[in-house]
């Protein structure tokens, strides 16, 4: 989590991730003056929607980058003091108060401990409190992660696409009760090649990329999308929902 990002690109390019996690929060009951954590801001998007549904409660906006929550803090201004900014390591105690609901989308995947982020979780989540949550699960980019592996870019330790068995037992374990967690197939067509360029270079292969001089990223992304089949990605989505006992 401690990974930054080129947030203003991550923005242009993140519909997809937008969309799927306007569907998530429609997973999440609120009232309006409730007290939620976005664990895993990005630039702010999906914590936009979050932020209209709390008119009389209060969003704290969390994420890893720096440069994400700077763009976040960007696109809230207009939310005021109603949205608290806050750069941490979900896999470190987080330094934020109790909040009534977690909200996460798109993040989880790039945790790799899953058991010690349910806790961090769960502790500041009231008892009663529910996280709804989507990130990638097993079968996650399949295919992109076959093309990185021929040429000597293998996937572990890079992201943690979970069965969804595995994690109700990690989240229960945390503390959560009423778990249920389930696949979504999600394959997603980017073009023109110029946008797939773009995503694949802020969105998928930025660990890979840092292992690269500058100088061999264009490089490096044009073999990538030569090798793919088609300009699709084989996204396959866990979802969580789960109540803090």
């Amino acid at each position: 989590m401690t990974r930054e990002w080129d947030a203003r690109t991550y923005d242009r390019v993140a519909d997809p991730m937008t969309r799927w996690g306007a569907a998530v929060l429609d997973r999440l009951p609120l009232r309006g003056e409730e007290r939620v954590l976005d664990a895993g801001c990005g630039s702010g998007r999906v914590t936009e929607l979050l932020a209209e549904r709390l008119p009389r409660g209060r969003v704290v906006a969390l994420d890893g980058s720096s440069q994400m929550v700077a763009a976040a803090r960007e696109r809230l201004a207009p939310f005021g003091d109603r949205v608290e900014y806050v750069v941490a390591d979900l896999l470190q105690p987080l330094p934020i108060e109790p909040v009534d609901a977690i909200l996460s989308t798109a993040t989880f995947h790039w945790v790799l401990d899953h058991r010690t982020l349910f806790r961090n979780l769960a502790t500041v989540l009231r008892p009663g409190g529910r996280l709804v949550a989507q990130c990638g699960g097993r079968g996650n980019i399949a295919r992109l992660n076959a093309v990185l592996a021929e040429l000597g870019y293998p996937s572990e330790g890079v992201h943690h696409f979970a069965d969804p068995v595995d994690e109700e037992a990690r989240l229960r374990s945390a503390g959560f009760t009423d778990v249920r967690c389930w696949l979504q197939d999600e394959p997603t067509v980017i073009e023109p090649p110029e946008l797939m360029a773009s995503y694949l270079r802020t969105v998928c292969l930025g660990p890979h990329l840092a292992t690269l001089a500058p100088a061999e990223h264009d490089a490096f992304i044009a073999e990538v999308q030569r090798r793919m089949a088609k300009p699709e990605l084989d996204y396959v989505r866990l979802n969580i929902d789960a109540t803090r006992g």
